[in-house]
């Protein structure tokens, strides 16, 4: 049975209310791209960013990239009538910031009730309540697909100090992503501060993809390269994976659960990861072919 897998590689955060920098957006090889209407926006700016991204949206110039609007909190001046347009818009998700209970997401939920099914709601996971809550989060349904790490914010939250190995923070993004995979949801790590911090910002992508997460959130193009190699699994995983599916598969290993392939045994447990890493590979090769 093939898997249906959607690369979420590299996820690039475009201010709202710069239209060229938007535009540019849908040249650049990222997999999706967060239209942003928090905080990246000063709040005079807020109405008029918003009618520039759904304007955006409804053009549809992002091509098979995954396009989601970043709304402003719920309980700000803002956020009821960007959940409003941006649910008019249709974009493939709509992003709402400072969820901490599983309250929140049904008030999300609610928003969004007569959009089209197509959109699909994604939460930030950035306040030391929500860590908290994960579960109840995480299982609170409805259009629920994503979380995205909000890490800048949760350092700040908890009086905490950003180090090369995120020390204080891997306690959440460890429990952010096992709660995320218990109910099927796809979660993405945090940005990456140090723009000109190349081996810096290469560490955290390589401990990211480690822990779990299936790709990052950006906030400068240039991070894009480094971060779609480090979340593709390379030519030598997709071979041995291939390799593994084509054992199991043999008439011989049929109904087995452990299989020796090449010196080393393999359970079932290699064969599902191994139709996941194929099934990925396929899915980034068919989003940027031409």
């Amino acid at each position: 049975m093939a898997l249906s897998v959607r690369p979420r590689r590299s996820v690039l955060y475009m201010p709202g209310s710069n239209a060229r920098a938007m535009e540019k957006a849908a040249t650049l090889p990222t997999d999706a791209v967060i239209l942003d209407l928090e905080d990246a926006v000063a709040p005079e700016a807020k109405e008029t960013a918003r009618a520039q991204v759904c304007a955006m949206v409804k053009s549809r110039p992002f091509g098979k990239r995954e396009v989601i609007i970043r709304v402003n909190g719920l309980d700000t001046p803002w956020g009821h009538d960007d959940m409003e347009q941006a649910s008019l818009a249709g974009p493939d998700a709509v992003l709402v910031p400072k969820v901490s209970t599983a309250g929140d997401v049904a008030h999300a939920n609610q928003h969004l009730g007569s959009a089209p099914q197509s959109i699909a709601l994604w939460l930030m996971i950035e306040t030391p309540t929500s860590i908290f809550h994960l579960e109840e989060i995480a299982a609170a349904g409805g259009r629920l697909a994503c979380f995205v790490m909000g890490t800048n914010d949760l350092v700040k939250e908890m009086r905490g100090q950003h180090t090369p190995g995120r020390d204080g923070l891997m306690a959440a993004l460890s429990l952010s992503v096992m709660a995320a995979r218990a109910h099927g949801l796809a979660v993405l790590d945090g940005v990456y501060n140090e723009i000109s911090n190349a081996k810096g910002f290469e560490d955290v992508c390589v401990q990211g993809r480690a822990i779990g997460f299936e790709g990052k959130t950006l906030i400068h193009p240039s991070q894009i390269e480094t971060c779609n190699r480090v979340f593709s699994p390379d030519k030598e995983e997709v071979a041995r994976a291939r390799a593994i599916l084509a054992a199991f598969a043999l008439p011989e290993n049929k109904g087995k659960g452990a299989i020796s392939l090449d010196g080393r045994m393999v359970e079932l447990l290699h064969a599902e990861i191994a139709r996941q890493t194929v099934a990925l590979a396929e899915a980034i090769d068919a989003l940027h072919a031409s």
